[in-house]
């Protein structure tokens, strides 16, 4: 096992364009980080810089102690776990889990008792004769995790390994990939673009966006205080809104000057009649769609004055320019085309500057 430090490590093509601006933190011995973010915002191209797949421009790759910038990925004492499996069709499940193993040279005895305990493991052990067109999805990924665990490596990499799986897979997968991280208490680093999957399975989380980190740390603690807008955003499900605090009815006593966007998660907008919490906020919204999905309700709603409403973004996915997004328990809620009134207590609101690049209440 190892400690993965990234420092200073920046990734420029010469096009000019700069795909890792200088990204620096540290994955200690045997934790989980888990690299979040949208399509193009670096991620895998960081965990190849990490696997030796891609040059490192500047800056430095620190794996157990040594800089590996100019060692060999075969040499790296890493194992990978790819999107796409990556098995040889012509081989039984048995030689592909072994053949990384022979071509190091391993003993006959040594090779077969580590294929043997990583099959049973994964539950494998049925199948070890069997080629990958005679599996399905989940047993080629568990196949995949197999020939990573018989390597027996200082660090796991994960480049988006569950995203060719059906949802309920997908879940499943999800669970088992976190349980033998934990059994075998191996450095991981893992690359995913669904926040879901990051915030389940991540000790350490780092949001990524545009080549930067735009945060770290446990997946709560970023879900409860997100750093940027863009964290705020991205990390949750459904997503945070995001509110222009100067318009005119939008009022918050005592916030600071500096303030200009308001936060506040579905969850945490109630649907109520009541005085407005001391130092909170209301918002009247006229409903617009819902959605039920089981153990609770998604309304949708727009402001009053819908035609003044200021969004960060018109991004493709985000919400149009005025929807509210409220998240009930049950499935008993109000019909599209009525008027509701939704409250939120002050110590619920997450306040951010006007780039929206601070957090601005603690």
């Amino acid at each position: 096992m190892a400690n993965v430090g990234l420092r200073m490590v920046r990734k420029a093509y010469p096009n000019g364009f700069e795909a890792i601006k200088g990204i620096d933190f540290e994955v200690g011995d045997g934790q989980f980080c888990v690299l979040v973010g949208p399509s193009g915002c670096g991620k895998s191209t960081l965990l190849r810089m990490v696997a030796g797949l891609e040059t490192v421009t500047s800056g430095e790759i620190d794996i157990g102690g040594k800089i590996v910038n100019q060692i060999e990925p075969a040499d790296r004492d890493i194992a990978m776990v790819f999107q796409n499996y990556a098995l040889y069709p012509h081989m039984s499940v048995y030689n592909n889990m072994a053949y990384g193993l022979r071509n190091r040279g391993m003993s006959k005895p040594e090779i077969d008792k580590r294929v043997q305990d990583a099959a049973r493991i994964l539950e494998l052990a049925a199948m070890l004769d069997r080629k990958p067109r005679q599996l399905s999805g989940g047993q080629r990924q568990r196949v995949a995790m197999g020939r990573a665990i018989v390597r027996q490596p200082k660090v796991f990499l994960f480049d988006e390994p569950l995203s060719n799986l059906d949802a309920k897979l997908r879940i499943a997968m999800r669970i088992e990939i976190r349980r033998l991280q934990r059994r075998f208490n191996t450095t991981s680093i893992y690359v995913t673009h669904d926040q879901l999957e990051a915030m389940t399975l991540a000790d350490m989380l780092v949001v990524m966006n545009g080549g930067k980190v735009e945060q770290i740390g446990n997946p709560l603690e970023i879900y409860q205080k997100p750093a940027t807008t863009f964290v705020a955003g991205f990390i949750g499900a459904p997503p945070m809104n995001l509110l222009e605090l100067r318009e005119p009815e939008i009022r918050l006593p005592g916030a600071s000057a500096e303030a200009a966007i308001l936060g506040v998660r579905p969850e945490d907008l109630q649907m109520s009649n009541d005085v407005t919490p001391d130092g909170g906020i209301e918002l009247d919204l006229t409903v617009e769609a819902i959605e039920r999905v089981g153990a609770e309700t998604y309304v949708y709603g727009l402001r009053a004055r819908q035609s003044e409403q200021v969004t960060l973004s018109a991004k493709p996915g985000e919400p149009p320019p005025g929807e509210i997004l409220v998240r009930i328990p049950g499935q008993d809620g109000p019909k599209i085309g009525e008027r509701i009134r939704t409250i939120a207590p002050r110590e619920k609101l997450h306040l951010f500057s006007a780039d929206g690049r601070k957090r601005l209440n603690s």
